[in-house]
């Protein structure tokens, strides 16, 4: 996502640009035809247009209102990942020990924290390719493709090379032999803590407080599929384009009119030109607005507007390695031109 403080007028400006030209050269002809070709019947009252714009501008908000509970949800559940997260890790840290006075030394229980929160690294991992997969409904095209594949690492990542960190061999082909790696390895982590009970490593209560954190991440895994799996209403996000490019097309010709009396009431003609700017702001102005509903519909799509799951993942990475010990932690993912992904 972009990280910076807001998009500078010239990036805003150019990620809208048809936005904008379009109906500037729009409004020209419109106008040319009105005052130059005399086709003064092309005026639209104001009452009219006026009626649609406001309609316009309620379905705008709907959308838009719609696109940004689905990408604030997209950041309450990493959050809830995070904190889920670092209580897995120091669960794992607190309450795996000789419950009954087992047979297991001290090196041997730390070898079996690690790696409790080291296949949870792993389930990071494949959570997040697996929301980085492109589905049909995403932006895609030329420029769109060069910038995720710039931005996003999932694209350039191997995720079995990926996992290799953090699983066995044998994890690793089993989880990546099966449709959702990410939910097989929560599966893996149950089995684990089965286990580990029928060892006496955990005792009863710690068998239920991590069952219950997995059964969290699960929950949340599944709200993440959720939103990465089922589109933004095709019929409200198509509709409402159309009605804005609609209201775009006529704006000029219900200004038209409007300039005509004011330049008649101070005697210069050439005022009617002013309908090209002002009809080209405020269709600018709808056009932007239902594109940035329209960009963001899908917060796991790889662009600048979205949640910034791959750091995210690293940040949590790093902390619950450290929670049990662990000293060498890949760096941080820096911020690539403000964004972040």
């Amino acid at each position: 996502m972009h990280i910076g403080r807001r998009y500078r007028l010239l990036q805003t400006l150019s990620w809208s640009r048809r936005n904008f030209l379009l109906p500037l050269v729009w409004s020209i002809a419109a106008t040319a035809a009105y005052d130059l070709g005399k086709l003064t019947f092309l005026g639209i009252p104001t009452l009219p247009m006026s009626l649609i714009g406001i309609a316009v501008a309620f379905y705008l908000g709907f959308k838009n209102n719609a696109s940004y509970d689905r990408l604030w949800e997209a950041r309450k559940i990493y959050g809830a990942i995070v904190n889920a997260s670092r209580s897995w890790a120091y669960g794992t840290r607190d309450l795996i020990g000789n419950a009954y006075e087992g047979e297991f030394t001290a090196d041997e229980l730390d070898a079996i924290r690690t790696e409790m929160v080291r296949r949870h690294v792993a389930w990071m991992d494949a959570l997040r390719h697996q929301l980085r997969r492109i589905k049909s409904w995403e932006h895609t095209g030329p420029t769109v493709d060069r910038l995720r594949n710039a931005m996003v690492p999932e694209l350039k990542e191997d995720l079995k090379e990926v996992l290799a960190p953090n699983l066995s061999k044998s994890e690793r082909e089993a989880a990546l032999a099966t449709i959702n790696p990410a939910a097989h390895l929560i599966g893996f982590q149950s089995r684990r803590l089965a286990e580990l009970r029928a060892g006496k490593v955990i005792d009863g209560f710690a068998h239920l407080h991590l069952q219950e954190l997995l059964q969290e991440l699960m929950t949340q895994q599944g709200k993440a599929e959720r939103i990465k799996n089922f589109p933004f209403p095709r019929q409200y996000a198509t509709v409402n384009t159309f009605f804005a490019a609609t209201f775009a097309f006529l704006v000029p010709f219900g200004l038209l009119p409007e300039f005509a009396k004011l330049a008649g009431v101070v005697e210069w003609q050439y005022l009617i030109w002013l309908t090209v700017p002002f009809a080209t702001v405020v269709s600018w102005v709808f056009l932007t607005t239902d594109q940035i509903g329209d960009w963001s519909e899908n917060p796991f799509e790889g662009l600048a507007n979205d949640v910034p799951i791959t750091s995210m993942s690293r940040g949590i990475e790093r902390d619950i390695l450290q929670m049990v010990g662990e000293t060498e932690l890949l760096p941080p993912r820096q911020p690539d031109g403000m964004i972040s992904m």
